[in-house]
């Protein structure tokens, strides 16, 4: 049998993973089997163990494919903006949600809404499933430290006043987080209104804190 080439490989594997998203997107984790898999993937029930050990495999790949899409972004500019509002980081990965499609890591185009629907369930499985928890809070920790960063360097600045460094990262990734769980379970997809409120929240807030202080 001829070696299958590093590109058809990863082909293949992307495939397996756009079937996984869809049948976990629509029915659960725990509620798809590996075989429900091959089957929505168009291989052979055993296939998908080829390229992936487990399902549990599987749904950290998805997972991670999510964490990009939602928090690179802020990411991107806390690294490189010298005084980002807190309004400015969560627009920032806002801005990425609104699109209807996204370019996973495999270079395959990927609908937004069904790598969201992953992350919702992601939420509960890392409370189960210590894997998935430790990939989460490494992700999770490393976010917080670059907003962490980004706001003291507001502070530093004086652009940023109202908020203690640690805390604030925490709060501005919260806030994402519940437009995510809002969008998923409620369909609010009203994504330019949350963006324009938050931004009123918060920097309006800073703005205020200036004018008090002058």
């Amino acid at each position: 049998m001829p070696r299958i080439t590093p590109e058809r490989r990863e082909a293949k594997r992307a495939q397996i993973m756009g079937a996984a998203r869809r049948c976990f997107a629509r029915d659960g984790f725990h509620q798809t089997s590996m075989p429900d898999i091959a089957a929505a993937a168009g291989v052979s029930a055993g296939a998908p163990y080829r390229y992936f050990a487990s399902k549990e495999e599987i749904i950290l790949a998805i997972a991670a494919d999510a964490f990009r899409l939602i928090f690179e972004p802020m990411e991107r500019l806390a690294a490189v903006a010298d005084a980002p509002s807190p309004g400015d980081l969560v627009a920032a990965s806002l801005q990425a949600l609104s699109a209807e499609t996204v370019t996973d890591a495999a270079g395959q185009v990927v609908p937004v809404e069904e790598l969201l629907r992953c992350v919702v369930q992601t939420w509960s499985e890392l409370l189960r499933n210590d894997a998935v928890h430790a990939r989460a809070f490494e992700g999770f920790e490393r976010v917080r430290r670059s907003i962490a960063d980004a706001l003291r360097r507001g502070q530093a600045a004086d652009a940023v006043h109202t908020v203690e460094p640690e805390n604030g990262a925490r709060a501005v990734i919260g806030l994402l987080h519940g437009f995510l769980l809002q969008r998923v379970a409620f369909g609010v997809t009203d994504t330019a209104g949350f963006t324009n409120a938050i931004r009123g929240l918060l920097d309006g807030a800073e703005r205020t804190d200036k004018s008090l202080r002058a």
